[in-house]
């Protein structure tokens, strides 16, 4: 029969264990999330996760900018600062121009 000291050891190595296993399994739902999110040019806005960069207490909601832009598959972008999404990059790659996706009626 094992003793409390032989019991508590292995208890101890068997949570290691879980704790590395645990790490293992986020790092691969990380990876597994930034790359959906590449594919389908999502932000963390787009999760309702808001602002990235955390820590700050959050001001209070911003006005949402008017969708200057509509994607082929029903993406929105205002075109604002920063960088483009990803769908507006190929397609202009693509050779197509952003007026193309111009919503009609947007507040320019």
């Amino acid at each position: 029969m094992a003793t409390y000291l032989e019991l508590k050891e292995q208890a101890e190595r068997l949570l290691a264990q879980a704790e590395e296993m645990r790490e293992q399994e986020i790092a691969q739902a990380i990876a597994d999330i930034k790359e959906k999110m590449r594919l389908y040019g999502l932000t963390a806005e787009d999760l309702g996760l808001g602002r990235a960069g955390g820590g700050r207490a959050p001001r209070g909601k911003a006005a949402a900018a008017p969708i200057k832009y509509r994607g082929p598959n029903g993406e929105t972008w205002s075109g604002g600062r920063g960088r483009k999404p990803q769908w507006v990059t190929q397609a202009l790659q693509q050779g197509r121009k952003l007026e193309e996706f111009a919503v009609k009626g947007a507040a320019r």
